[in-house]
């Protein structure tokens, strides 16, 4: 998995005040039922994220950062990938996820990310971590309805290499000791975006773990601020 079970994320740079947040349920296009988490800023910022989950599915790590979002302006939507397999129970450290991981396909993803970008409004971006990382990247390069879409260290495996474009530009925010993906399978996947003419900025954070963006990782705080002044760039930039 990509974080520890006691794992949180680190605040933003902008804290402002949160309007609500709390457990929902939204409904895909194939009627699949699944569990999201919104949380909703006092002070919007005019954007909207989509949060896709690494493989442990709407883990409390992702309910909080829903929360650190909508601190940070954003309406914000986390979303559980496991619906058709696993119903709407709890996400927690005993959840036995790579049963689950094993059946799911991106079209899943795809149509369950859909639905929570269709109950958000304005330009709206996923942020996703290692398999969530990838299909974050996915679904902006095909488009989507989104403005684009923003990775933490995505494990490449999970998805396909583009093959038409251009989508909407992608932020990809990687781990210099990530043993997940490799620096030449990053750069094939570059060379694969350039082909089809999709817009893409690359960061790397020189010696940082997979899962760094943890607030515990002390020694990778000033990593973790500069991913956020990026995130928050990267989406007033593509926003218009």
């Amino acid at each position: 998995m990509c974080h520890s079970t006691d794992s949180r994320p680190p605040a933003p740079p902008i804290q402002g005040e949160v309007a609500s947040h709390g457990q929902t349920e939204l409904t895909a296009a194939d009627g699949n039922r699944f569990l999201a988490y919104r949380a909703e800023p006092a002070e919007p910022n005019g954007r909207s994220v989509v949060i896709l989950p690494d493989v442990r599915g709407l883990h409390p790590y992702y309910r909080d950062l829903a929360v650190r979002f909508a601190e940070a302006g954003f309406r914000t939507i986390a979303i559980d990938y496991f619906g058709r397999t696993a119903g709407l129970g709890d996400r927690g450290d005993e959840f036995d996820f790579m049963t689950h991981v094993k059946q799911l396909h991106s079209d899943h993803v795809r149509a369950d990310a859909r639905a929570a970008t269709e109950a958000l409004d304005g330009p709206v971006f996923t942020v996703g971590f290692c398999m969530g990382g990838a299909q974050s990247w996915r679904q902006a390069y095909e488009g989507n309805g989104l403005a684009g879409g923003i990775g933490f260290y995505g494990a490449l495996r999970a998805i396909d290499e583009p093959r038409t474009g251009p989508g909407a530009p992608l932020l990809m925010l990687l781990a210099g000791a990530d043993t997940a993906t490799t620096p030449e399978q990053f750069a094939s996947f570059e060379a694969a975006l350039d082909r089809v003419g999709t817009e893409h900025e690359k960061v790397v954070y020189d010696g940082a773990p997979h899962s760094f963006f943890d607030r515990s990782y002390a020694e990778w705080a000033d990593a973790c601020q500069d991913a956020w002044r990026r995130i928050l760039s990267f989406t007033e930039r593509h926003s218009s």
